[in-house]
């Protein structure tokens, strides 16, 4: 599986989608700014050309020509997927904890990067996760339907979160009020989502793989 990922990393994706979490990044410095977008712009855009790359290089040909287990061919897409979601997440932290000094006294319409909020985008991305790679695998070959989907259900659950801090007193002092100052409550929002971000994106390998075993290569 090392050898795998060694691939995926080296020659699985074009240097650019490196660069573009610092790009993207850059828009946490936009006060008030949307900033769910900052992470759905990997759902946006390096999850479809990467595995448009795949597809244009016979991706799924050259793996299977080699000696190893289909187990491990998900692992690797998988665990590559997974390090460059966290890539976007830490640069964009990064940017957003220079935004909050920039804009020391910045009233905010949407969420804020605080530390739940940076929560609530592990779940998002749980979401992704699941559904495209249960999708993807079913054939291992066709990702647009599987991109379409998962896209759609993470952009929905970025709008209803944006929409119940926004409507729902309890939400809005969860993120925006009296829990948003308090750490506690802060890191327990952040936890809870890391668990579901691991729960979801090993069910979404599990099934994956259950899948891929009945593709014939």
């Amino acid at each position: 599986m090392y050898n795998l990922l060694l691939k995926e990393l080296k020659l699985g994706v074009n240097p650019f989608f490196y660069i573009l979490p610092f790009l993207t990044g850059a828009l946490m410095l936009i006060p008030g700014w949307l900033y769910f977008l900052v992470i759905l712009y990997f759902c946006f855009l390096t999850v479809p050309n990467m595995f448009g790359g795949y597809k244009s290089q016979n991706d799924l040909m050259f793996t299977g020509m080699l000696p190893v287990a289909k187990k491990d061919v998900v692992k690797a897409k998988v665990t590559f997927i997974v390090l460059l979601e966290l890539l976007h997440i830490v640069i964009a932290i990064i940017y957003g904890l220079i935004s909050v000094r920039l804009y020391p006294n910045m009233t905010y319409y949407f969420f804020a990067p605080s530390i739940g909020f940076w929560g609530l985008c592990l779940v998002m991305l749980a979401i992704f996760n699941l559904i495209f790679f249960t999708m993807y695998y079913k054939t291992a070959y066709k990702y647009g339907a599987a991109s379409i989907v998962s896209i759609t259900a993470a952009t929905l659950f970025a709008g209803a979160a944006e929409w119940l801090g926004i409507q729902s007193p309890l939400v809005h002092d969860l993120f925006k009020g009296s829990g948003a100052d308090s750490m506690t409550t802060q890191l327990s929002i952040l936890l809870a989502s890391i668990a579901i971000f691991a729960i979801f994106t090993f069910l979404a390998y599990h099934i994956g793989y259950k899948r891929f075993l009945k593709v014939e290569i």
